[in-house]
Formats: structure tokens, sequence, C-alpha cells
């Protein structure tokens, strides 16, 4: 499977969607460091909001094979500034999360992304499992077993 780098503000739904990608229950959890999973790195919302600390998330890109920017669709403006993609010398996608709140802005939140350069745009509730099994599909690489056909090949 393809490794992603989550990057986001604070309360954007990174380590809830990290939570939700490796199928372990969702509980609330502030990340207060990086997480380098196995296939998932989760990094502190403040690690993209504080200068001094932003050159760090190219660090964990290099490790990466995919760059997922995250907007919450209840965030009051976006991070990202215009065309920041092509900074990155990885895949970039895009990532919107909490699609379902009731004051989500789904359009709002997904041409931020547009914006910032992302041409793959992902929706997600990560609570509700919505959206999930399509980043994973995405993620996946010839050969790899997603745990819904594990299920279905140790019933046969």
């Amino acid at each position: 499977m393809k490794k992603i780098v989550l990057i986001g503000r604070s309360e954007a739904g990174k380590t809830t969607l990290t939570q939700a990608l490796r199928g372990e229950k969702i509980h609330y959890h502030k990340t207060q460091y990086v997480n380098n999973f196995d296939v998932i790195v989760d990094t502190p919302g403040e690690y993209a909001q504080t200068k001094g600390l932003g050159h760090a998330l190219a660090l964990y890109t290099y490790e990466s094979d995919v760059v997922g920017l995250l907007v919450s669709a209840i965030e009051p403006y976006c991070l990202f500034p215009p065309c920041i993609t092509c900074m990155a010398n990885r895949e970039v996608v895009g990532i919107v999360t909490k699609i379902n709140h009731p004051d989500a802005n789904v359009k709002r939140a997904a041409s931020w992304l547009e914006l910032a350069g992302c041409k793959k745009i992902f929706f997600v509730d990560s609570k509700a499992q919505e959206g999930v099994s399509d980043i994973l599909e995405y993620l996946r690489e010839d050969g790899d077993v997603m745990p819904w056909e594990r299920e279905t090949m140790e019933t046969q």
C-alpha cells in the first residue's frame, strides 16, 4: 500500500481519519507529535500552522508516496495557499473531512483544495466511515488485500 502523510490545520480531522483508515475505534486524541504508522503519517496541525515547524513537514513527505492535504468542511478559512502542490515532489491529493456536519460547506472546502492545486479530492466522514474505502482503494497497490476482501477470503 502506498504511504500517505496527512497535513492540515488543528481539528481538521487528520487523527480521526487515521483511526478510520486503520480500522480502529474512533476516539478523540490530540496529536502532539508526528505519528509515523506503517502506511500513514499523522502530523500535528501546529506543524502546518507555525512557520517555525512547517519545514518539518517536508521531511515526512519524503518518506511518503502521497501527500494528503486535509480541509474540514466546517473550517472558516483554508491554510493552504494557491498552487502549493507544486512544492511537493510527491503526488498530492485533497481530502475534505466532516462532510456530514450540520455546518459543512463541502463545495467551499473542495474549491480551496482545487485552488491549492489538488487534482484528486476525496470526501469523507471518518466517524461514519463514508469515503474511507475510496482513499484505501486509491492507496492500494498490486497484491494488496483489503480488510473487506480478507473477510471474504476467510469465509470461503
